[in-house]
């Protein structure tokens, strides 16, 4: 799986700007958390890269690391806080989030 990884704040800008034209998938992940961990590989074993990154072009947030970032993320897209979770933006607005054991794959795959 080839991520995008969120290490700037400006980023978030380009996100919601490519949303408009692709949807956008968020991966929050707290690298202290053995749920998070779990949750992010059971993604990573399931994505097929030449099929499901036209579905959905993935990124991906160390939330430990940039903090900052993940809060910016919660107020723009007006979604509660939660480790490890899931976003999906299309065209500016989070259609779909989960977190903890609610990421799956399969669903994601049906949005």
């Amino acid at each position: 799986m080839e991520w995008n990884k969120i290490t700037d704040i400006s980023q978030l800008e380009d996100i919601n700007i490519a949303s408009e034209s692709e949807k956008i998938m968020i991966f929050k992940h707290s690298t202290r958390c053995s749920i998070s961990s779990s949750a992010l590989n059971r993604l990573e074993r399931n994505w097929n890269k030449e099929t499901d990154a036209v579905k959905l072009k993935p990124y991906y947030l160390d939330l430990i690391a940039h903090r900052d970032i993940s809060n910016k993320v919660a107020q723009q897209w007006n979604i509660t806080h939660e480790s490890p979770q899931v976003l999906v933006i299309e065209k500016g607005k989070c259609t779909y989030h989960n977190s903890h054991m609610g990421i799956d794959y399969t669903e994601l795959m049906e949005l």
